[in-house]
């Protein structure tokens, strides 16, 4: 029988998000939506393809939702196949994470389902214009 060795190791505790404002929540959600409606939706959003054609997954929907201190950027897609297990999914596209003193990290999602940090301790307006303008961040 194999001897086991114990020991004791260091275990930090995990630092606590801070606690995002009803006023920040309520300012990031008000600019993103404005964000979303005029530039992500007329941009990504597509009609669905006619009968005769491929049957793709298309893009239906561009929205915004908070979990937690986390502002989600998301897209529905419609799934068009008549075999489909189901006829809509979500895929979150971009993240804000809330640092406190009204500051964001920006993450996209990789193609292996790991979100990715590229920008931190960003304001609102930084985080809009960096959605807007980097391709990262696309649906």
């Amino acid at each position: 029988m194999a001897n086991i060795r114990k020991a004791w190791v260091f275990s930090p505790p995990k630092p606590v998000a801070p606690k995002v404002s009803a006023q920040v929540k309520a300012d990031l959600q008000q600019k993103a939506d404005e964000l979303v409606e005029t530039v992500l939706k007329p941009k990504y959003i597509q009609s669905p393809p006619a009968p005769d054609q491929f049957q793709h997954n298309y893009i239906a929907d561009i929205y915004t939702k908070w979990y937690r201190h986390y502002f989600y950027f998301c897209a529905k897609y419609c799934v068009p196949h008549p075999d489909a297990m189901v006829p809509f999914f979500e895929a979150k596209f971009s993240r804000l994470e809330y640092t406190g003193r009204e500051r964001f990290n920006m993450s996209y999602m990789r193609h292996t389902g790991e979100w990715v940090n590229i920008y931190s301790d960003l304001a609102i307006e930084e985080c809009l214009v960096a959605i807007t303008e980097d391709s990262l961040f696309e649906p």
